[in-house]
């Protein structure tokens, strides 16, 4: 296993309402040096939940919205905040609430992603949602989501959706449909 660098000196280097820039000076175990920044959250670091919600045996839901980072509505899975006092799983369930209308009944715990490891600690905790039924929570956003339903079977020709660009979300429809299929629960 290799040793982790050594860390010589950090820095927050700058200051957003939702972010701070840390810059990290390290030494390597080969001697190198280096200066590394990557974003770290200015929350209170209850962390994040997507969630993978099963409309049916097949189809998932996906909520559209306007991200700030590709200046466009795109494609994804709801998605949010942990609020203080939550766990994950009841976190999922407002979450879906709030952006899709609909809560869960069964909800199963699926992975931990992180969102870029080499610039951002932030990381995601991925839920699977099913046996759906429809309520609706006021939430966040600025504006009403559209909800679309998507079939698993056809998972690879999402990514050629011209709204659809988000790899955490691909990765976590991957991890539940293969979840889903060698339960045998799922067949393409």
């Amino acid at each position: 296993m290799r040793q982790k660098p050594t860390v010589l000196a950090r820095e927050i280097v700058a200051s957003s309402r939702l972010f701070r820039v840390e810059e990290l000076q390290l030494r390597f175990s080969n001697g190198v040096e280096r200066t590394y920044e990557r974003l770290v959250s200015r929350g209170s670091g209850y962390g994040a939940v997507m969630i993978v919600a099963m409309a049916d045996a097949r189809s998932v839901l996906l909520v559209e919205e306007y991200c700030g980072g590709t200046d466009s509505y795109e494609l994804s899975l709801p998605k949010g905040l942990i609020e203080p006092g939550e766990d994950v799983l009841e976190a999922a369930n407002r979450e879906l609430k709030e952006e899709a209308g609909f809560g869960a009944r069964q909800l199963e715990f699926l992975a931990e992603l992180s969102l870029s490891p080499g610039y951002m600690s932030q990381k995601i905790q991925v839920v699977l949602a099913r046996d759906l039924y429809v309520e609706h929570l006021p939430g966040d956003e600025p504006e009403p989501m559209r909800v679309e339903r998507f079939d698993l079977a056809e998972l690879s020709s999402l990514v050629q959706h011209p709204q659809f660009s988000e790899g955490r979300a691909l990765a976590a429809l991957y991890l539940a449909r293969d979840l889903l299929t060698q339960r045998g629960e799922f067949a393409a």
